[in-house]
């Protein structure tokens, strides 16, 4: 959106400069930072985490108009404990996962657990844990009603004796739900500005919409919880065990590639530094060999499996030509 070619195409359709002004306003709406060339992080080697996560966070500061990001997006919400450090070292304070992978270390109740935020700790770091109700999330995704949806969350937090914090979260690339140009046919029109319209009539229930770091200012964490490695759901798959990204051979003879050209990217970039080369242009390779790497790594070029794998194997391909080069 920021691209002047791609504005100039779409102006008259869409105001790409005005829309990302509007993005950059907090008192509307608050961004999560994600990984920016999107891999499922979890399944990428972890040497590469950093750049994935930095990448975005010096490009969305800078379309957004801000130098900090509260809360992190796990691509495919493919999370595991050993993010942790990852995100609180880069200034996050809570990371989104699915609820279908939460254990309560601190003893809790059904609703506890899935509408409070936690803490989860790991290599002596702590971050807060915000939770997706599943199955929730699935309904948004197929299409709901705001009638159905507030007796629901009625309904499930019935014996909260605290405000809960009921979070769906849904991919809007995917479904004619979201992608609908029918307003009373979609998301926006069909559920979202309804269900406003009552919030603000007070026909919701209690329902009220909130920021996540409001609620973390007025009503904090409870509890201890630890998260299994998974991903969100897709229909077909639970999230569990990341089959979804690793259930085909070609999937995985993809993966073990990726995982050996990141370590003798990892190797060629260290023997430069103790040997101190300074060749021209052997910066160059080596970054673009990087760059390569990590756009291998996207969560799509596995999630639809023969169909998409070639483009792993594409850039991997170009990444060890750069290599090459360096010698």
């Amino acid at each position: 959106m920021a691209n002047p070619l791609f504005q100039s195409r779409v102006y008259g359709v869409v105001d790409c400069g005005s829309l990302l002004w509007h993005l950059q306003n907090q008192r509307i709406i608050q961004i999560l930072g994600t990984a920016y060339y999107h891999p499922v992080l979890p399944l990428v080697p972890q040497r590469d985490w950093r750049a994935h996560i930095e990448r975005w966070q010096g490009i969305g500061g800078n379309l957004f108009g801000r130098e900090t990001f509260a809360g992190f997006w796990p691509p495919e919400m493919g999370f595991c404990m050993e993010l942790i450090p990852s995100l609180t070292r880069r200034g996050y304070q809570y990371v989104l996962v699915d609820s279908e992978h939460l254990q309560a270390v601190t003893q809790m109740g059904w609703d506890e657990l899935r509408f409070r935020p936690h803490l989860a700790r790991f290599g002596g770091e702590e971050i807060i844990v915000v939770v997706r109700d599943g199955e929730l999330s699935d309904a948004q995704f197929a299409g709901m009603e705001p009638d159905w949806f507030i007796k629901e969350v009625v309904q499930r937090t019935r014996y909260c004796d605290y405000p809960p914090l009921v979070i769906t979260c849904t991919d809007g690339e995917n479904g004619g739900w979201f992608r609908n140009t029918a307003q009373t046919a979609n998301f926006w029109g069909g559920f979202y500005q309804p269900l406003l319209d009552r919030v603000r009539t007070d026909q919701s229930a209690g329902i009220r919409p909130i920021f996540i770091d409001e609620y973390l200012r007025v009503h904090g964490v409870y509890g201890e919880v630890s998260v299994d490695s998974g991903a969100r759901n897709t229909g077909w798959h639970d999230g569990r065990g990341f089959g979804q990204w690793t259930g085909s051979v070609g999937q995985q003879q993809a993966l073990t590639r990726v995982r050996e050209t990141s370590e003798r990217i990892d190797a060629a970039c260290r023997l430069v530094v103790n040997t101190m080369r300074d060749e021209p242009g052997l910066k160059r390779q080596l970054e673009e060999a990087h760059w390569h790497l990590l756009r291998a790594e996207t969560s799509c070029n596995f999630f639809w499996g023969e169909a998409w794998i070639q483009r792993c194997h594409d850039d991997l391909d170009q990444a060890h030509r750069y290599l090459a080069a360096a010698g």
